[in-house]
């Protein structure tokens, strides 16, 4: 390891991304459009599907026939129910916007919890009450109100914004531009120099990482002055995963530039790679209630893991140790995509 071959490689694309002013501008103003558009539609409330938490239910994948509810409520057309074995498993979803309503199965009168501040638990709750009226008489019902501090859905979603513009800055900064630079012969130039592949790569890497971190922060001050994020937990805690977070990443960017020569295909599978990320990673909605091969298959990408951790820290007040077994994976991703790209990495085409 030569470190001034690898200052130079360092030095040289971070200059070559700040000189690209269309890029550079870009990668501040897309996430603070998204968060700005969503805020100013739907400000300090709550927006999700029409999800209804029953408990107790040793399974969380139910069907509504099997349910001891007022039969009007379990017929109900656009509602999905999702089980939970005891209360405590479904207040934290009822808290965390991932379910509208919290609604205890079994004889009248029938306990139900919801947020205020949710405008879907409202109308699932005038909907059970419609429900509960039964000929001449009413069945009852006692009304829980949440307590603690409400979670806003744009405090749910700004991490989501956040960790999907790390996502796209980090596969195509890295796997498309290194593909680029194959594809054009500078590899092929950069090999005749006593630079290494591991230098090369490890230049890339530090670049990137450079230039999100740098992005994370400014873009995250200039939504806080608009919104006022809450964060319960330690600001360092924070920077810590999205460091980590953005590590692995980096480093799947680093696997598909290792071998890649055509800059069509490389779109294509950075594009078959992202976008499922995006939509299982829990970037936009929860996917609770989900079945269980969809949850698994969202435990592969590392953005779950990174919006995981950042949201534990930011809601609940999570300390490392509380994130720790998310970090360990994230830990684990990065190391094996450095090792898999520096074996894999070709100069030529």
């Amino acid at each position: 390891m030569n470190f001034k071959r690898l200052w130079a490689m360092f030095t040289a694309r971070n200059l070559e991304f700040l000189r690209d002013r269309a890029a550079f501008g870009w990668n501040f103003l897309f996430p603070f459009l998204v968060i700005v558009g969503f805020g100013m539609v739907f400000g300090g409330k709550s927006f999700q599907e029409n999800k209804v938490g029953v408990f107790p239910c040793a399974n969380p994948v139910i069907q509504p026939d099997q349910l001891n509810l007022p039969e009007g409520f379990r017929q109900a057309k656009y509602v999905d129910f999702i089980g939970f074995e005891n209360l405590d498993q479904g207040l934290v979803r009822l808290q965390h916007h991932k379910i509208d309503m919290l609604i205890q199965q079994g004889d009248p009168p029938y306990r139900y919890w919801i947020s205020d501040s949710s405008p879907r638990g409202y109308l699932m709750e005038k909907f059970l009450m419609a429900s509960l009226i039964s000929g001449q008489d009413a069945l009852p019902a006692e009304k829980q109100v949440i307590q603690g501090r409400e979670i806003r859905y744009i405090d749910w979603l700004f991490p989501g914004i956040l960790g999907m513009n790390m996502m796209f800055s980090a596969l195509w900064g890295v796997g498309y531009v290194v593909v680029r630079y194959r594809k054009n012969g500078v590899l092929r130039r950069l090999k005749a120099t006593p630079l290494t592949a591991f230098e090369y790569l490890a230049a890339q890497m530090l670049s990137r990482i450079f230039l999100l971190m740098f992005t994370l922060i400014v873009v995250w001050f200039g939504c806080d002055m608009l919104f006022s994020f809450h964060v319960e937990g330690r600001y360092v805690n924070l920077l810590i995963v999205f460091f980590i977070g953005s590590l692995s990443l980096t480093s799947m960017g680093l696997i598909l530039a290792a071998r890649g020569t055509s800059e069509e295909f490389t779109s294509g599978v950075l594009n078959f790679i992202s976008w499922p990320m995006m939509f299982l990673s829990e970037v936009w909605f929860s996917i609770e209630g989900a079945p269980h091969w969809i949850k698994a298959v969202s435990q592969a990408f590392p953005l779950t893991h990174l919006l995981t951790a950042v949201r534990m820290i930011m809601n609940d007040g999570a300390g490392l140790a509380d994130i720790a077994s998310h970090l360990i994976v994230l830990t684990a991703m990065t190391l094996t995509g450095l090792v898999a790209s520096a074996f894999l990495f070709s100069w030529n085409d």
